[in-house]
């Protein structure tokens, strides 16, 4: 029986044996058996049938875009040993930016500052803004406007704002003659 196998090798250009001159030869080379040589087709040995099968078969096994992207592994940021009941990886029903619109803003606002670094904390303030949150870059916190702004100019607003206020109560605080300069207004989002 004859077997035919390529079998590929990455030789070293600084090893001993390497042709180190040719730069065909540096990469990775094809390396194949003397004896073990592939049969090419001639004309009276051409059987369209079982290369349609061959081809047929190599259809099933053809790489998908999913091949492409790397494995996402789930790697908590402050492991703690809980009972294996538990769920140990975020639902994936998190990747989807619908469920973020079904959301309120007590759920968003904890994704924003407890998700840190992350494409739910993306989401999340996609979501506040379309709500009319603002974030204010130098205070690190979110905005809304209670009412109109009493000023405005080109540099600011000024005006009765609702903020959040995520260090001392978790909850939303009135601040009155608020001035919003614009050169704090996280905008980069869309």
């Amino acid at each position: 029986t004859n077997t035919n196998t390529n079998t590929n090798t990455t030789q070293d250009p600084t090893s001993a044996g390497s042709n180190a001159s040719s730069p065909l030869h540096s990469a990775t080379t094809a390396v194949s058996q003397p004896s073990q040589q592939v049969p090419v087709p001639t004309n009276a040995s051409y059987d369209p049938s079982s290369y349609m099968g061959l081809l047929n078969d190599s259809f099933l096994h053809c790489p998908s875009l999913a091949d492409s992207e790397r494995q996402r592994t789930y790697v908590p940021s402050n492991p703690y040993p809980v009972p294996s009941s538990y769920p140990n990886a975020p639902s994936p029903i998190f990747e989807n930016p619908a469920i973020f619109e079904k959301l309120g803003t007590d759920c968003l606002f904890f994704i924003f500052y407890y998700a840190q670094g992350t494409y739910q904390q993306y989401l999340a303030a996609r979501q506040l803004k379309k709500q009319n949150w603002r974030y204010h870059k130098k205070y690190m916190t979110w905005f809304q406007r209670h009412e109109e702004p009493k000023i405005t100019t080109d540099e600011y607003e000024q005006g009765t704002y609702v903020y959040f206020d995520y260090e001392t109560g978790w909850c939303k605080r009135l601040k009155s003659d608020f001035r919003f300069e614009y050169s704090f207004l996280e905008d980069s989002l869309v």
